[in-house]
């Protein structure tokens, strides 16, 4: 699994290149803007959360589909930065999203994520390898995202960041 997932994320960073987000999308690269999201008390935190993007400017490509059509493969690119607030005090917390990551969508609803660089991770109670939470996880990684939701993150190299905790 571990060499899987090394050989997984070597592919990821040459598949990605340097190209800045900022640039013109072109090549088959196409913007993927993030919406607002709303998260109830005791889901991710102890109190309700909103989440907001402030930059957003992350491009897709799908690199291979399905044979119905569907995605099998896509890579995501760009700044990204969400205002995460505690919605019962006002706390924010402006948090960098701006990781890149090679995505694998499995017919079973299941996603395979290859990671480099910091990607927001919402975790439910018994709900991943990260206790229930929302996390900046940065670093070389890669995330199994079960059909049922269950998400077992993998740090090859990396760091979490409990967001719950910078805006209590």
């Amino acid at each position: 699994m571990r060499r899987t997932a090394l050989v997984t994320l070597t592919l990821a960073a040459a598949l990605l290149g340097t190209q800045p987000a900022s640039a013109e999308p072109h090549n088959g690269w196409e913007p993927s803007p993030s919406a607002p999201w709303e998260v109830a008390a005791g889901v991710r935190c102890d109190f309700p959360v909103h989440g907001e993007p402030v930059v957003d400017e992350v491009v897709r490509r799908v690199l291979s589909t399905h044979p119905d059509g569907s995605e099998r493969r896509v890579a995501y690119k760009g700044d990204l930065v969400i205002r995460v607030t505690n919605t019962e005090t006002g706390a924010a917390y402006d948090a960098d999203a701006s990781g890149s990551a090679l995505v694998e969508y499995r017919p079973d609803g299941s996603q395979l994520w290859a990671v480099h660089g910091p990607v927001l991770v919402g975790v439910g109670e018994g709900r991943g390898t990260l206790p229930r939470g929302l996390y900046i996880v940065d670093g070389v990684y890669t995330m199994d995202i079960s059909a049922t939701g269950y998400k077992a993150v993998h740090l090859v190299r990396g760091t979490t960041d409990d967001l719950c905790a910078r805006i209590d």
